[in-house]
């Protein structure tokens, strides 16, 4: 029956038979398992390999891969990154759902391991799990640092910066400047100044906007970088790439900065000399509210003194790149189109004129320069995958599973450049913005520049005022051009937050008075 070649195992193989098809049928079962529980019912998206998933496969700007993939396998597509399951939504009708039909669903964030370590172990408003601190957080920032009334106190503070950032210009007027460096700065000034009244000035200030500069740009892009410790997570304590033992050293710089501040300010508190004062005007900054909140008794949620620094590591590192990066992006898609340049001065000169400068009060009056600022954020969003979310329970999306714990990106980049939902989608043109009542308050899910829902950006209203003032300022106050033989690159780095792949440099010339008294 068997044949005569065939024979049956002897007793001394059957032992090693039996593992065989032991291993066998456990691979089996263990794919069998696989299936079910994690892929039936699962988003679709491109096979990876054994252990490793998709991470082979990626590429380094994320935001325009995975728009790519999304072409390829839909609006909501998985991958597999080591152990870790990644939900990419790229349609406003999944951004509805993760950001506002199951916004509590979603509220908790996916921390990458550079992240946790710059912001002291996730004390901060961006990466603080969704509960009671975040709430407290969240509060503080909005009501008492980030709210209108606040902003409208400080409003000398930014003036007085951009002020010094256009006395700054008039003396290289007629050379090549890095704009991106200066707006930084300029940024980075008024923020230290609401946060505890420090600035950079004089001969510092070229030095230390490029430096200063270079540190958040590596800060970011370290967050950003994919690392080894994300997708295996028993991996952390080697640091395999040394990605945590660099951003430990950076944010050690800051680190530095803060406990000096700090304890600056108590020593002032315990000699009964208050808060600093500028023109003999008393003034409380935040950083001052932040320590008396800190030492009320009753509170609920206790803010403590590493809280305290993680809110300002958070006010720096995300309010500073953000603010200046989207300014020189505008910057140079006028320069790339200067009819729009010429328009947009054309409109500051009917509503200001030329024997004036800005104010914040003429921004209201610029409807087209607003419209120039929102088509900036359509085409490059300051953060083009959102901070990533993560479920607290399995949930549904567009009817396919997403698993607790996920890490969901919503691509507002691919949203924004969607021909489905934009005419040119790749042509800057700020007319589109002019007359729609399309605003960036988080209620229309095809332009979500600031996100959307619970864990929206606190700091819209204050990005706002900082690229609308900053961008006037410079525009009314100055023609720009390239430097002679250059050519203009748009292109994008892909990061936490975005920015030009080639810093911008131009050569500003005054258009106005050469009374410079005007800037002091």
């Amino acid at each position: 029956m068997f044949g005569r070649n065939m024979s049956l195992p002897n007793d001394d193989e059957l032992p090693l038979l039996f593992l065989k098809l032991s291993a066998l049928f456990g691979l089996i079962w263990c794919a069998w398992i696989y299936f079910f529980k994690y892929q039936k019912g699962s988003p679709p998206g491109p096979v990876g390999l054994p252990l490793v998933g998709y991470l082979p496969f990626l590429k380094p700007e994320l935001h325009t891969h995975f728009a790519c993939l999304a072409r390829t396998y839909g609006p909501i597509l998985k991958l597999m990154l080591g152990s870790k399951v990644a939900i990419v939504i790229s349609s406003p009708s999944g951004a509805r759902e993760v950001l506002k039909d199951q916004d509590a669903t979603f509220a908790n964030r996916d921390v990458h391991v550079a992240a946790v370590i710059l912001t002291y172990g996730g004390s901060d408003i961006v990466s603080a799990p969704y509960g009671p601190k975040w709430r407290m957080l969240r509060r503080v920032c909005v009501l008492k640092m980030l709210s209108r009334p606040t902003l409208d106190s400080v409003y000398r503070l930014r003036r007085r910066e951009v002020r010094e950032t256009v006395w700054y210009l008039r003396q290289h007027s007629g050379l090549p400047v890095n704009v991106g460096e200066q707006l930084f700065l300029t940024v980075y000034n008024v923020i230290t100044s609401m946060l505890w009244g420090g600035t950079v000035k004089g001969d510092e200030r070229a030095r230390l906007g490029a430096e200063l500069k270079n540190t958040v740009a590596e800060l970011t892009a370290l967050v950003a970088r994919p690392n080894i410790s994300d997708f295996y997570p028993g991996l952390v304590r080697f640091d395999l790439q040394g990605i945590q033992k660099r951003v430990k050293v950076l944010a050690g710089q800051f680190d530095r900065i803060f406990d000096e501040v700090i304890s600056q300010r108590l020593r002032i508190d315990r000699d009964g000399t208050g808060a600093g004062t500028e023109g003999g005007e008393s003034e409380k900054d935040f950083l001052q509210f932040l320590l008396e909140l800190k030492d009320e008794e009753d509170a609920k949620t206790p803010l403590t003194l590493v809280g305290i620094k993680a809110l300002l590591i958070n006010m720096i590192v995300n309010g500073t790149e953000t603010s200046s990066n989207t300014v020189e992006f505008i910057m140079a898609e006028m320069l790339n189109k200067p009819h729009i340049l010429r328009k947009a001065q054309q409109e500051l000169d009917d509503v200001i004129g030329k024997d004036s400068i800005v104010e914040e009060s003429h921004i209201s009056k610029l409807p087209y320069l607003q419209a120039v600022m929102k088509e900036s954020l359509r085409l490059h969003p300051p953060a083009p995958l959102l901070v990533p979310h993560c479920p607290s329970e399995d949930s549904l999306l567009g009817g396919f599973r997403v698993p607790k714990g996920s890490r969901v990106f919503v691509n507002v980049w691919a949203i924004h450049r969607d021909p489905t939902l934009w005419e040119n989608p790749t042509e800057f043109d700020p007319d589109r913005f002019v007359n729609g009542g399309v605003d960036y308050s988080g209620n229309d899910f095809s332009y979500l520049p600031f996100g959307s829902g619970r864990r929206m950006c606190a700091g819209m209203a204050m990005a706002e005022r900082m690229v609308m003032y900053s961008l006037t300022t410079l525009l009314h106050s100055f023609n720009w051009e390239l430097p002679k033989g250059e050519k203009l690159d748009l292109s994008e780095q892909f990061g936490i937050v975005l920015k030009k792949k080639l810093p911008l440099i131009a050569i500003p010339t005054p258009r106005l008075s050469d009374d410079l008294a005007l800037y002091k």
